[in-house]
């Protein structure tokens, strides 16, 4: 049982039965079964992703979570739509009441009938994945069959009770809502301040008193005189020397956070061969929009695909390195330069000419002892923001599933604002 049902937030209904169907368990005494096809009509779209139209007039429903625009009207009513096929399936819900159009592999429910199109919206978002799909026994579901979405089980209440369900669902869904994206406004700050200590760090070092010089770069500015401004080839040789991959650890622009360059576990298989990089080489993703993608290597393996492999010399110490190259006025330069319209790329060359700044080794050493210290207190801060907003949305999960299935009873709630005009009046 939901856990805030247990501790007495909400109560449960009085009288329970045996649903018929074993994800469900037991429903209310008064609510009853019905299968999809028998509370709305189901159908498909008829346009393409590339139909869409940036400024267009009306939404355009795709199968993503990003709602597209579009000049065209495919139905206009009240409805719930979501993904036939690709990585959206089970996961992506939209529920919409105007003119709109929709994909071809888009599932259209409309014409409710003795049912809310919001209550229709929440059982679904909130079961059908986790019940219909997540047994598949492929890792992931490239498409949903028609008859197994409309015998999918509703547990259904009297529309008047589907009423108070959904604008309580409504109300506390907006509250954690607001919750989470103040969590992800901080997140978002704090990454901010990170590339900030960066930034500054690694191009005006830690004496505020130093003198300074123009250093004629425009990414740079101004620098302590007594630094060394030159190219980056001048501090890194770069590594072009192939192997087979075998057993080694690969990297792939896929495997690296942007800006922060931690290393991402992934599924994928590497075959043929690319550049071999050692421990202390530095990764970098020449690919648009991956410009940010820097790894510093802390093992021995194989780049992978759109990844430079430099290799710091002595004068310069691998980690602040790093750091240099993560610095955001270095990306966005590099960024202005890149060329291709399909998949834009910086050239090797113009990456290995970019003017960047040395100071002595005893001063890189302490920027990166501070550095790193500042981020560690930053990275913290967004492990718990992120923590915080999975809670959130946990419980947001929890309490749509036990509304929408009679595991706790709202039919006496009334939303704050009516509460204060009663008391108003």
């Amino acid at each position: 049982m939901n856990t805030e049902v247990a501790s007495g937030k909400y109560r449960a209904y009085s009288e329970y039965k045996d649903s018929g169907v074993e994800w469900l368990g037991q429903i209310p005494e008064h609510w009853n079964v019905k299968k999809l096809k028998y509370i709305c009509k189901v159908q498909t779209g008829d346009k393409d992703t590339v139909m869409a139209v940036d400024e267009g007039k009306y939404p355009f429903f795709v199968r993503s979570q990003t709602v597209e625009r579009i000049n065209t009207v495919g139905a206009d009513c009240e409805a719930v739509l979501t993904a036939g096929d690709g990585v959206g399936v089970g996961k992506v819900y939209h529920y919409y009441n105007g003119k709109f159009d929709y994909h071809q592999r888009v599932y259209m429910l409309n014409n409710f009938s003795n049912v809310l199109g919001r209550f229709v919206f929440y059982y679904l978002s909130n079961n059908f994945y986790k019940v219909a799909l997540e047994g598949n026994a492929k890792s992931t579901v490239d498409s949903l069959r028609l008859p197994q979405f409309l015998n999918f089980e509703f547990s259904l209440p009297d529309v008047d009770v589907q009423q108070k369900i959904a604008n309580f669902l409504d109300h506390e869904t907006a509250k954690i809502d607001t919750l989470i994206e103040k969590q992800q406004q901080l997140i978002a700050l704090l990454k901010e301040k990170r590339q900030a200590v960066i930034s500054h760090a690694v191009t005006k070092g830690l004496n505020p008193n130093a003198p300074m010089r123009d250093s004629g770069v425009e990414w740079l500015g101004e620098v302590p005189e007594h630094w060394v401004v030159l190219r980056l080839k001048d501090t890194c040789d770069l590594i072009s020397k192939k192997v087979e991959i075998n057993n080694q650890k690969v990297v792939a622009l896929e495997n690296i956070e942007s800006w922060t360059g931690k290393y991402l576990k992934t599924d994928s298989n590497y075959s043929g061969q690319d550049v071999e990089f050692i421990v202390g080489d530095i990764l970098f993703g020449k690919l648009r929009p991956y410009l940010a993608k820097v790894y510093l290597a802390k093992e021995q393996g194989v780049a992978f695909g759109d990844l430079l492999v430099y290799r710091p010399k002595k004068e310069l110490l691998n980690k602040y390195g790093f750091y240099l190259l993560t610095h955001e006025g270095f990306i966005n330069t590099v960024d202005s330069s890149t060329y291709g319209s399909k998949m834009p790329r910086a050239s090797t060359e113009f990456i290995s000419e970019m003017t960047v700044v040395l100071p002595p080794i005893q001063e890189q050493e302490q920027i990166i002892v501070y550095v790193d210290s500042i981020l560690e207190r930053f990275d913290n801060l967004v492990l718990k923001a992120e923590a915080a907003i999975e809670l959130m949305r946990e419980r947001r999960t929890a309490l749509i599933s036990a509304a929408v299935t009679g595991k706790i009873d709202v039919r006496n709630w009334e939303s704050p604002d009516s509460a204060q005009n009663k008391e108003a009046v």
